[in-house]
């Protein structure tokens, strides 16, 4: 009679799966320092903020309707709503509602791959919800899967592959953590995240599609799922980092180590991501303020040119190419150094409203971005690229008349690489959240949410956000 085959666990584990796996389990709350605790309260407020926001998108109803048909009672809450689906789909819904309105936070360091890590959060959080950990796990948790993430921003340079690869891997390991997997199951979670998620960053060049959203969904819910399969008993491929056709060489295309990460006396990296103050990619936001000392402006008529300097990162990638002066939907928009620009010197300020039908449509807006040349200044270059970083911006507008109106940005308590405060958290919340919520609830969820630490089951934060 034949025998069971013995399935072993460690012919899977290659160095950089034992190093995040072994780093994941000794993690706990007690490690964590007073800042990383703090941190990790600001971006959970902040992502929920971003994701009532983008509530009422194209995408997230999409993904909504679809996990309408998902039902489980015992999975994970749709947040804004009632409705319950499994924990996975519901690290989709979530992730992609909460991406929609470019209010996530951003990450950049010098010679680092540019991210996204609060795309990790509402993943993570659906996981807490479906095993009820304390808001001390969900913030241990949290920690975890930025220091992944960032420390791998640090470490991988391929510009060919989207960071939302990043967010799977970190989400995988985060999730692991919250459902007590032991070390050899949190490698083949790593394995499982890691080798069937790769996803390209086609999702966010060129003419932009609504998949730009849905690819931090989509990576979120392929890192809790990788952890629901290792929890399952599911065994992921082996070597998957440094096998022949493995993840350094294919993806990657280095090999390296992840030789320090936070704890023992070594920072976390979750206070080093940048909070944002519009609702635009990150490398457009100082070129936005910098409209706004101008803006709005009387007569668009009256403008002959407008000169954007910027520096070369935002140049490079946001006011390049031809769809950059002729967006055709409201993700090609807001990737758009010429269109945003155009928007704040028609209206003011950069809202959500401002990649509408209406205004993509304007031709007043569409004659002015004619009008309008991005140039570099290596001198905002060598800002971007040194620490501390400054993001810094100078618009030129030039009437018929040679009237020179300019408006500079960069260095202040506006620019992304500052700290906010969190008075400036909550305001952002509030102004976000307060027309669909009303103030005491959100005065109440804020509360719970800055003493998150005390609180017993992370099952009643998403009770907390239906709308009514």
């Amino acid at each position: 009679m034949n025998q069971p085959q013995q399935h072993g666990t460690s012919k899977a584990v290659d160095g950089m799966q034992q190093r995040i796996a072994e780093y994941a389990c000794s993690l706990n709350y007690d490690s964590l320092t007073a800042e990383a605790v703090h941190a990790a309260k600001v971006r959970i407020i902040d992502i929920l903020g971003a994701l009532i926001g983008g509530f009422f998108s194209e995408p997230a109803g999409i993904a909504r309707n679809l996990a309408a048909q998902m039902p489980n009672p015992h999975g994970a809450t749709v947040i804004g709503t009632r409705m319950k689906t499994t924990p996975d789909m519901a690290a989709f819904v979530n992730a992609t509602t909460g991406r929609f309105v470019e209010l996530m936070d951003t990450y950049h360091w010098p010679g680092s791959h540019q991210g996204h890590p609060s795309d990790t959060v509402t993943p993570v959080l659906a996981v807490a919800e479906h095993v009820r950990a304390s808001g001390r796990d969900f913030i241990t948790a949290v920690v975890l899967a930025y220091e992944i993430y960032l420390r791998m921003c640090d470490a991988y340079h391929n510009e060919d592959f989207d960071h939302t690869n990043l967010c799977c891997l970190a989400t995988a390991v985060a999730s692991g953590k919250l459902l007590g997997l032991s070390q050899a199951q949190l490698s083949h979670s790593i394995s499982m995240a890691v080798v069937p998620n790769v996803i390209l960053r086609q999702v966010r060049l060129g003419h932009l599609s609504m998949f730009k959203a849905a690819a931090s969904g989509q990576a979120g819910r392929g890192g809790v799922f990788a952890a629901l399969l290792a929890r399952a008993g599911m065994e992921g491929p082996n070597l998957p980092f440094e096998g022949k056709a493995g993840w350094f060489d294919h993806v990657a295309h280095d090999r390296f180590t992840l030789e320090v990460l936070g704890g023992n006396g070594t920072p976390f990296r979750i206070p080093d991501s940048q909070i944002k103050n519009r609702p635009a990619p990150g490398v457009t936001l100082s070129s936005i303020l910098a409209a706004e000392k101008v803006a709005p402006l009387r007569n668009l008529k009256d403008v002959r040119q407008v000169t954007v300097e910027v520096f070369n990162y935002a140049k490079d990638e946001m006011g390049t190419a031809e769809h950059h002066w002729h967006p055709d939907s409201r993700e090609s928009a807001d990737h758009s150094v010429p269109y945003v620009v155009a928007a704040t010197l028609l209206d003011g300020t950069i809202t959500p409203h401002s990649f509408n039908d209406a205004h993509l449509q304007n031709p007043e807006l569409r004659t002015l971005l004619a009008k309008i040349a991005v140039v570099e200044n290596k001198e905002f270059t060598a800002a971007y690229e040194r620490i501390p970083q400054q993001h810094r911006t100078r618009v030129t507008v030039v009437t018929a008349g040679d009237e020179r109106l300019v408006g500079e940005s960069g260095g202040d308590e506006d620019d992304l690489a500052t700290p906010k405060t969190n008075a400036k958290i909550e305001e952002k919340f509030r102004g976000l959240t307060e027309d669909y919520l009303g103030a005491k609830r959100v005065d109440a969820i804020l509360h719970q949410l800055w003493h998150l630490e005390d609180l017993a089951d992370t099952a009643q934060i998403p009770s907390a956000f239906v709308l009514a």
